[in-house]
């Protein structure tokens, strides 16, 4: 039996989604303070979601 992928995480700590979208801390900041990334906090840590950054790829013509 093959062992199952793991499922994609709902979110991804910051250094994590700058990478899966080929863009630097600064400018990750830059797309959430314009609201086109989507962040969650969990205590203090800030956590992206993967779906705001596939939603941001796909309006940008990804």
């Amino acid at each position: 039996m093959k062992p199952q992928p793991a499922p994609e995480p709902i979110c991804v700590r910051v250094n994590e989604a700058a990478r899966m979208i080929g863009v630097g801390r600064t400018k990750l900041y830059e797309l959430i303070a314009a609201g086109e990334v989507k962040t969650v906090k969990l205590g203090k840590a800030t956590r992206v979601t993967t779906a705001s950054l596939r939603d941001l790829v796909r309006r940008r013509g990804g």
